[in-house]
This record gives structure tokens, sequence and C-alpha cells, in this order.
């Protein structure tokens, strides 16, 4: 599930990052919209800098307070908050880490994707090929 705020941030990145495209279009991802609502305010007033940056977060953190979910960011300052607010919340390496636990991904899949994260400017604490010996030493898998 993504919100409309993310579906939004991706579409800009398209032009620059294609391989986006296989995000919007995966049958399996299911886009939701988020109104404004106070918890959407809350978060944006902690949030979205004058830039708009942020936004994407916002909605994430807004439809998991509103909806009980679990939010799986990695920025920072919306990580802070979703402490802040209680929101139960994960990065993106815990979901992929978790999904290697219950057998719904293989290591070497997701070692893989986190390489191709890292060829996009995502910043992981491993280098490229380093996923397996991070996630052992850290004891995720």
């Amino acid at each position: 599930m993504i919100p409309d705020t993310v579906v939004a941030e991706l579409r800009e990145g398209v032009h620059a990052h294609s391989h986006l495209t296989a995000v919007l279009e995966a049958s399996w991802i299911e886009h939701c919209e988020v109104p404004v609502s106070a918890e959407f305010a809350m978060f944006a007033a902690r949030l979205v800098g004058a830039n708009g940056r942020d936004i994407g977060e916002t909605g994430v953190l807004a439809y998991a307070k509103t909806h009980g979910a679990t939010a799986v960011i990695d920025d920072g300052a919306a990580r802070k908050a979703a402490q802040a607010y209680g929101v139960e919340h994960t990065g993106t390496l815990g979901l992929l880490c978790e999904s290697i636990r219950t057998g719904l991904l293989t290591v070497a899949l997701v070692s893989a994707l986190a390489d191709q994260l890292m060829e996009g400017e995502y910043r992981l604490p491993f280098g490229l090929g380093g996923f397996e010996r991070w996630a052992k030493e850290q004891g995720l898998v």
C-alpha cells in the first residue's frame, strides 16, 4: 500500500529513474488516497519544508497513524516523528529482512535489490555486494 503522496513523488522521479515505473505499475502494490486530516497536518507541520520535501513521508505516517498500520520509512526526520507520535515503523531493510525470515524473499534476491537501490543513489549501511554479510552481522537473517 502506498499513499497518493508517495505516488506523486515517484511519478516526479520517473524521468530521471525509469525503474520507478515498475513500482508504479506493480499489480501487488495498492495506491490509496490520504485525505488532508488532523494527522496529516500534524506530520506535515513537523516534516514538510517550503520546497514540499517529505510530503511522501507525511502521507505514509498519516496513513499509518489513522489505520494503525506500520509505516515503512527510512528518512531520519520521519522516523523521529513516528516515534514522537507513537506510530509503529520500520525501515526498508527491516521489511526486506523480515521477508527473508518468513520465506517470502531470498537473501540473493534482497542482495541484488540492495545493490540496485544503491546504484540509484539510495544510501545503505554497506557497500555493493555487502547486504548478506551486514544482515548476518546484525542478526537480521
